[in-house]
């Protein structure tokens, strides 16, 4: 996935205020088959799979026993026997290992990552532009919903879901495919300002909406319950899954540190990995970046609860000088 096209400003703005189109073809796919797929799916997630009816789409985690993430997943529901997982690109292979070493009953995990294109349609307009392609009524697929029907006489997964905090859908297509949709997809745009849009633009337009990124906010190491993610936890569904006592315990005992949100005082843009200072302690910052719709420089760092509060202090040390940033509510943009 390139970082950008014309420019990470200008396809961030194009994703705000009308459409933007990513190549997120590098994410994974894990078909997951059988009579016991959904006992199996309710084994090794932590939200509760029984939930979903179908064409349906279930944001979680895959998580070890210690009740931190594997991987943060989105689950796809086509029938009681037959799901799709769609993964992060670094974590396929440790994922399908994962699953496969915790099969078992009637079911199947197959990685079918190379049977998919994944394309990304997403702003204000992006409904406007894909109508144009597909006899799918799309009003009608509402939010982490999906249909199967064609896009330019090509069948596709059309899924109303995203990574950027507006409106938008996620296509799942035969790569044979895939220049000829990209095509269409970018002259039916084009009264619109329609914007190829890169990884840059991609990470920027998540943070803003304090969408967590697997290496940077979330990993091996913390659970949701820090990540402020515990709403994918259901410690209420029957099925006991992997972590749950973990996390049982932390939740009665409370976090030690909290996923948190700041805005910069001083002058300058809190990097991903920069240093964070606090009392006499020193933390790191997750992710951070200059917002191009708030203009103004934020970040998410890991603090103590206590200091996980609004108007919170804390110093980020740019360029060999501590800077002064304040803790925020998140998310930083709100529509």
């Amino acid at each position: 996935m390139p970082v950008q096209y014309s420019g990470a400003l200008q396809e961030h703005l194009a994703v705000r205020k009308a459409v933007g189109v990513f190549d997120v073809s590098h994410m994974g796919e894990i078909e997951v088959r059988g009579e016991d797929a959904l006992p199996f799916l309710q084994r090794v997630t932590c939200n509760d799979v029984s939930r979903l009816g179908d064409q349906q789409a279930q944001y979680s985690a895959l998580l070890y026993p210690q009740g931190t993430f594997v991987d943060d997943i989105l689950i796809y529901r086509f029938a009681r026997n037959h799901f799709l997982i769609c993964v992060n690109a670094a974590n396929r292979e440790k994922d399908y290992d994962w699953m496969l070493k915790h099969r078992s009953g009637s079911v199947s995990v197959e990685d079918t990552s190379d049977r998919y294109v994944q394309l990304a349609i997403q702003g204000p307009r992006a409904a406007d532009v894909l109508q144009q392609l597909t006899p799918l009524q799309l009003s009608t697929i509402k939010n982490y919903r999906f249909a199967v029907g064609p896009v330019c006489d090509v069948e596709c997964i059309v899924s109303r879901t995203g990574y950027t905090g507006e409106d938008g859908f996620e296509l799942y297509l035969p790569p044979s495919a895939a220049e000829k949709i990209w095509r269409a997809l970018f002259e039916a745009g084009k009264e619109v300002g329609i914007q190829a849009a890169g990884l840059a633009a991609r990470n920027t337009l998540r943070l803003e909406v304090r969408y967590p990124l697997y290496g940077n906010d979330i990993d091996e190491t913390t659970t949701p319950l820090e990540a402020g993610l515990g709403w994918i936890v259901k410690l209420s569904k029957e099925e006991d899954f992997i972590g749950r006592q973990a996390l049982e315990s932390q939740k009665s005992e409370g976090v030690r540190k909290q996923l948190a949100g700041f805005e910069m005082v001083d002058s300058g843009i809190a990097r991903d990995g920069y240093r964070v200072f606090f009392d006499s302690c020193e933390t790191v910052v997750t992710s951070g970046s200059y917002s191009p719709s708030l203009e103004r420089a934020i970040g998410l760092v890991y603090l103590p609860p206590e200091r996980a509060v609004p108007g919170e202090e804390i110093a980020v040390e740019i360029r060999g000088r501590k800077r002064q940033a304040r803790v925020v509510e998140t998310p930083f943009y709100k529509k």
